[in-house]
């Protein structure tokens, strides 16, 4: 597994985003990984925390950038939690759950960006306003409605399928109403 080309991949997919989204200071971004299937495995099989450690860096880079809330999403054996800055729990009124995501029961990425958070929690669910898929982790649970997909030149990451996803606002009124 080539780390620099995995990091490359994921910079290339954010610089693609960015062009595609206006963000807004305070943000929750939603970021669903499985290592495994980067590594070419099946989800849940063989998480790898180099593989964490190689994402966290670019992402936590675009966050700051955007001023924008990560938000990784665990694995099924802790029902998909969210780890998130108790400061964006606080802010967006989400209440923390007793648990820590570990390699096994929350899934790697979970699992190294809880280590690496000023003052991590997990909650259960967020609303969140876009959203990063590596590797067919069914974020959209933790989405606005309505999601919209995007387009980016990166479908992969190392083995991963990559879905790319903002959000907008429901349009409501009918055939008359009046959209921005």
């Amino acid at each position: 597994m080539n780390l620099q080309q995995i990091e490359d991949q994921l910079q290339t997919l954010l610089a693609e985003f960015e062009q595609q989204v206006h963000f807004r200071e305070g943000q929750l971004l939603v970021i669903g990984c499985s290592t495994s299937e980067i590594k070419g495995q099946k989800i849940g099989t063989a998480g790898g925390l180099e593989i964490a450690e190689a994402l966290y860096k670019p992402l936590r880079v675009f966050s700051e950038k955007h001023d924008l809330y990560l938000a990784f999403q665990g694995c099924e054996h802790i029902n998909r939690a969210i780890t998130i800055e108790r400061e964006a729990a606080e802010k967006y009124g989400l209440e923390p759950v007793s648990v820590v995501p570990a390699q096994k029961a929350g899934g790697s990425m979970s699992a190294y960006a809880y280590r690496q958070l000023k003052d991590p929690v997990v909650v259960e669910e967020v609303l969140g306003h876009a959203g990063i898929d590596m590797g067919q982790t069914l974020i959209g649970m933790h989405l606005k409605r309505v999601a919209v997909p995007l387009r980016t030149s990166i479908t992969h990451i190392g083995d991963a399928v990559v879905t790319v996803a903002t959000t907008r606002p429901k349009l409501i009124g009918g055939e008359r109403a009046i959209y921005n």
